[in-house]
């Protein structure tokens, strides 16, 4: 039998493969909520790691979704993944500092 020209073998495709247990990205993960906000910090807070201590002291997952900072004013999109219960304690905190929070979108069912 032939051997195939160097040029005639086609390298097999790598396909995804399943792990057990692993998620979709963007799946839902029971007893947890996703939420999108617009943060507006002060200028006394433009250099603080809000968003760490946010994730850290709520145990909340962050991601930055946009955000545009000056020495004035920062305006950040941020996603936050957690228990809802702990989503509202966050957006308090951010309130009490002095962070101006606003949905980003606006659920129209809400239980």
């Amino acid at each position: 039998m032939a051997k195939p020209h160097p040029q005639e073998v086609v390298p097999p495709t790598r396909r995804a493969v399943a792990r057990p247990g692993a998620r979709r990205r963007g799946a839902a993960v029971p007893g947890q909520e996703r939420s999108r906000l617009w943060l507006m910090y002060p200028p006394r807070l433009i250099r603080e790691p809000v968003i760490w201590q946010l994730g850290r002291r709520f145990r909340l997952v962050t991601n930055v979704r946009q955000a545009s900072v000056t020495d004035e004013i920062g305006v950040v999109c941020l996603e936050v993944t957690g228990p809802r219960s702990q989503i509202k304690a966050a957006i308090a905190w951010l309130v009490e500092l002095g962070i101006s929070v606003e949905p980003v979108e606006i659920n129209i069912i809400e239980s």
